[in-house]
């Protein structure tokens, strides 16, 4: 697929001279918590998708990513599960891992921050900014309970926001979550200890800051080349410049905790960094697990190029702290040239929530029974890239039932399904030869659509604009399925054999070629695609632009061989039907009622009396998945009837 090295326990990548050099980074996710589709989309499935795309390009890709372990919320966890922070990060690392290989997520390496990698990454960077005089030491306010008998770092705080206007009363020390803004924990109002409720008092404490005001000419002259270069996202771009148009501040790198890295300073070794300073640095460390040789990832920007991908409240850690950061030590650093942000993914009517049990986790996925490829899609479709989204359970049912199954799934089924019949009725599994192509109408029409919709999407993927690139192939998709029916195969087969056969041959090789176009979202759809055609995954158009794949597309008649056998077609998605479920102490044959109703049924439906029409506009579910009619349940003796995951559905 265009890696130059094995993943695994292989050849480790290096760059490539002569080569595309790609570094791909998510968000480092953070370890005290289940990830949810917000998070999974913001950062791990969308760089995930770049990455595979880049590796059809026959691009040379490392995806770095792993979980961010050190800090406050992890001790936060750890005492609220009565255990140690490794025991806590060594459990949810493990969560996270297991939601992202079902998800398909095809990382080079998925590593921690709690290794010693980290810890010397992090304190060799700090010791380069102290020899080049970036870091100064200060005296600074910070809040002390006196109840825990500690000092509180940020995320132990919460209270109100001071921003005019938001006045949110659960920000946290660190940032406000609904507005945004980048706070010291000392200027919320009315702050209180996030372990015991009562209110702290200010107190004096020495810490060390990175002086960003010293490095802003070097800082701004890197976001206005790069911003421009890297082609990136407006919303990273609104976000960095409302940074800079606030005034850099010296950044207090360093905390009163235990669990983290700790500071290589003698006045400061009860210490740690604090985790803004050394989550960043978590993709240099794991890289150095994934190779000895990382420094020429991260110290080869004349061939390198850095893209990093993350939810919109991670912009100012990307764009201005750690380039800083690097810039600061003085060091020839891969600085990150594109970044590629999202907003916020919404569920139903409100945000995801864990602790009050709103949206839909990472590991509940699984068990909806629901593909892994369809979640892909779904997410991918709604994904948040100018503005906030909606998950919604109707949606997605919508989306995979018109969209996937109705438009992708069966032009590719009746495409197959038509070659595989027996001779006499098609061509007995045996892709036909279809001379005289490029002179057919239909055809020839197609095939420029087709490299219209190429140029497109290329064009789109570079730009890492991906819901637009997914829409493109889809609508490839389409073309195929209006191709199909104004050729009218089934009469042409009959009637005019070549014709027929140049329908087919090109339209097997519009399969092939979607199959191709489609793997960065749905990979696991474009293997049983090919399995369908009986071709092995190392197969599959490169979309090099070295040895001529992306000409040969234009020419789809051509991409699959006259003569091969194709192996068994099977339809490629199923329709996302639910059954209500009566309690199970229920008696079989019992009639759902609806309390407040009476009256008898009819012995037999009458349907020119259209109840069912009448009355199915009115069928739904809530939240709790529980059925109704308008505002009454399905009801049974033993209790009110449910579905198993789509909440807020429609009952057809």
């Amino acid at each position: 697929m265009g890696d130059e090295n094995e993943k695994g326990g292989g050849r480790k990548k290096v760059p490539v001279e002569g080569k595309r050099n790609i570094l791909i980074t998510s968000a480092l996710p953070y370890v005290n918590n289940v990830p949810h589709l917000g998070n999974i989309i913001g950062c791990v499935l969308s760089a995930d998708v770049f990455a595979r795309y880049c590796r059809l390009r026959g691009y040379n890709v490392l995806y770095i990513c792993g979980t961010d372990e050190y800090g406050t919320a992890t001790e936060t966890k750890a005492m609220e599960e009565n255990c140690s922070p490794q025991q806590i990060c060594d459990k949810y690392h493990k969560i996270h891992k297991e939601v992202y290989d079902w998800f398909d997520i095809s990382f080079d390496e998925f590593g921690r921050t709690s290794i010693p990698q980290h810890t010397e990454v992090c304190q060799a960077i700090f010791k380069k900014l102290m020899e080049n005089n970036w870091l100064s030491e200060n005296r600074m306010q910070q809040l002390y309970c006196e109840t825990c008998q500690r000092f509180l770092a940020d995320r132990l705080v919460e209270g109100t926001c001071p921003t005019l206007d938001c006045n949110y009363d659960s920000a946290r020390g660190d940032q406000c979550e609904k507005c945004g803004k980048l706070l010291n924990p000392t200027e919320l109002k009315d702050p209180r200890c996030k372990v015991c409720q009562s209110t702290p008092q200010i107190r004096d404490t020495d810490h060390l800051f990175l002086e960003l005001p010293l490095l802003k000419d070097k800082l701004e002259e890197y976001i206005n080349n790069m911003s421009i270069a890297g082609c990136w996202s407006q919303n990273a771009i609104q976000a960095t410049y409302a940074w800079l148009k606030e005034g850099l501040r010296s950044r207090c790198i360093t905390r009163d905790l235990k669990w983290g890295v700790p500071v290589p300073h003698e006045k400061y070794k009860d210490k740690v960094f604090y985790v803004w300073f050394d989550a960043p640095i978590g993709y240099v460390s794991i890289t150095a697990c994934y190779t000895p040789e990382w420094e020429k990832w991260w110290k080869n920007p004349e061939n390198v190029d850095l893209y990093q991908f993350m939810g919109k409240d991670n912009v100012p850690f990307h764009t201005v702290m750690f380039p800083s950061t690097l810039i600061g030590t003085g060091e020839n650093w891969t600085l990150m040239k594109s970044i590629s942000v999202t907003e916020y993914l919404n569920y139903e009517a409100g945000k995801f929530s864990k602790s009050k049990g709103v949206g839909v986790f990472g590991n509940d996925v699984k068990d909806t029974k629901i593909p892994a490829e369809v979640w892909r899609y779904y997410l991918l479709t709604n994904r948040p890239e100018v503005s906030d989204s909606l998950f919604t359970w109707v949606d997605l049912q919508a989306k995979l039932n018109t969209e996937l199954l109705n438009n992708l799934g069966n032009f590719i089924n009746r495409v197959l399904s038509f070659i595989a019949k027996a001779p006499g009725l098609g061509y007995g599994s045996s892709i036909p030869d279809a001379p005289g192509a490029e002179s057919h109408y239909l055809t020839k029409a197609l095939a420029e659509k087709v490299g219209a919709y190429l140029e497109q999407y290329i064009e789109a993927m570079e730009k890492v604009k991906l819901k637009q690139g997914l829409k493109i192939g889809m609508s490839i998709s389409s073309e195929g399925n209006g191709y199909l029916q104004e050729s009218q195969f089934w009469k042409l087969y009959k009637e005019d054999r070549a014709s027929c056969s140049i329908v087919m041959r090109t339209s097997v090789g519009l399969v092939y070629l979607l199959s191709c176009l489609l793997e960065p979202f749905m990979p696991s759809f474009s293997l049983e695609v090919l399995k369908q055609l009986n071709l092995p995954p190392e197969t599959r158009l490169s979309l090099c632009d070295e040895n001529g794949d992306l000409e040969r597309a234009r020419k789809p008649w051509e991409l699959l061989p006259a003569g091969h056998k194709m192996g068994t077609p099977e339809p490629l998605f199923n329709e996302l039907v639910e059954l209500l479920e009566p309690p199970h102490s229920a008696s079989v044959g019992e009639r759902v009622t609806f309390p407040g109703f009476e009256g008898k049924p009819d012995r037999v439906l009458n349907p020119k009396k259209k109840i069912w029409e009448t009355l199915q506009s009115d069928l739904h579910t809530d939240a709790q998945l529980f059925a109704f009619y308008k505002d009454v349940p399905f009801t049974t003796s033993a209790g009110v009837c449910k579905v198993q995951s789509i909440s807020n559905g429609v009952i057809s």
